[in-house]
């Protein structure tokens, strides 16, 4: 096959239709008959262009054949969230991608670490790479360096938090009633200080979560007191730090709500820490794999993030061909689910004198992260590597 004048392609070129046909010793319009999957060509025909499209490797252009069907620039759709390792993050992509693959669509994606600046960059090279439109959960306050894409035809949705400025389709949960249900969980068993973990306040989601937490205290005729409420937690140790600095209040809490996964594991971190899971109540925002395993089960507020990502993907894929659509807002429903930890009376916090611990034991367990950037050639690599927790257990006995 090598000797073969129609196959003498420089190195590393790839086979175009043409070549495909001249191999076949058919018109360039069979060929894309047959890889379009398209009517009116004989099975003998169609058998030499499979052999000859085998002998090239040649792989049919996608993005070529978008273009001239749908006057899009791309088959591609670029989504951006806060962190794909967020196992909500994570749910959401995997519905996003079921629902564009059948309209044989590409995702492409990034994280912008609740950072704006970053995510300025990528979505700058989503939209350099003409993909058709985008699904992004917003980090950034102000969104209007987008209405420029939007003018060019890129269409996009925002996901899990509105974004400010721009007119477009959005998909998020009913966050502030989800903060609401959470603690008025937790005030009708008869908890009357509750501590707030929540997020950095700039995120739309952080914000509605904490006036839902203080809605449901004045709801039930209980003052907020800012002694209990921690808020612009980054991280997991952030949180578990603060959970330790909560607990040691006077009077401190009987009950936590964290306001986000990874804030719940750090909170859980901290009662596991110091023997108080069976003691402090404790309502997390956001469901996470295995916290219906942990002793006791963490009660959530469950959101339903393939739903947000499916309805977010179906409405992209409808604004993509028409535009002109009116913008719309659709809330998800989230709902509580009880697995024992939330349901820990007040009287239990009693049993233990959390006062009594030492700063200096807390800080040992709280230990920020260790982060290392190794320089290459061609990326920055960011490594967390945790320290182990130490057992306290026999200093506190």
């Amino acid at each position: 096959m090598g000797n073969d004048p129609k196959l003498d392609r420089s190195r590393g070129a790839r086979p175009t239709m043409r070549d495909v046909a001249a191999l076949a010793g058919v018109g360039v319009m069979t060929v894309s008959r047959v890889v379009n999957g398209r009517e009116g060509v004989s099975p003998q025909r169609a058998a030499r262009v499979w052999r000859a499209i085998e002998q090239l490797d040649y792989r049919h252009n996608v993005t070529a054949r978008h273009l001239r069907l749908t006057g899009q620039p791309t088959a591609t759709i670029g989504v951006l969230v806060d962190n794909v390792a967020n196992p909500f993050a994570g749910e959401l992509l995997r519905a996003v991608e079921d629902v564009v693959r059948e309209q044989d669509y590409l995702v492409v994606c990034a994280s912008s670490d609740n950072d704006a600046a970053r995510e300025r960059a990528l979505l700058s090279a989503f939209c350099a790479r003409r993909v058709d439109g985008l699904i992004i959960m917003p980090a950034g306050p102000d969104y209007r360096y987008l209405l420029p894409e939007v003018r060019r035809g890129i269409q996009m949705v925002f996901v899990d938090r509105p974004a400010p400025m721009v007119a477009a389709d959005t998909v998020i949960s009913d966050n502030a009633l989800g903060a609401r249900l959470a603690v008025a969980h937790l005030l009708d068993r008869g908890h009357t200080r509750v501590g707030f973990l929540g997020g950095v306040r700039e995120v739309h989601t952080a914000t509605e979560r904490y006036h839902g937490y203080l809605d449901a205290l004045r709801l039930h005729g209980i003052e907020p007191d800012e002694r209990l409420v921690r808020r612009d937690i980054r991280s997991e140790q952030e949180a578990a730090q603060a959970a330790y600095d909560l607990l040691r209040t006077s009077p401190g809490p009987t009950a936590l709500f964290s306001s986000q996964n990874m804030l719940t594991a750090g909170t859980r971190l901290a009662l596991h820490t110091i023997g108080a899971q069976r003691r402090i109540a404790h309502v997390g925002f956001d469901d996470f794999p295995f916290a219906a395993l942990l002793d006791p089960g963490i009660t959530v507020i469950a959101q339903d993030p393939p739903a947000l990502g499916t309805l977010a993907a179906r409405l992209l894929l409808r604004r993509i061909p028409d535009p002109d659509h009116q913008p719309e807002t659709v809330l998800v429903p989230v709902n509580l689910v009880a697995r024992g930890s939330g349901e820990i009376p007040p009287s239990a916090a009693d049993e233990m004198p959390l006062l009594s611990l030492q700063p200096e034991l807390l800080a040992a367990v709280a230990r920020p992260l260790r982060i290392h950037t190794p320089r290459r050639r061609h990326e920055r690599a960011l490594v967390a590597r945790r320290e182990p927790v130490p057992d306290l257990r026999p200093l506190l006995a």
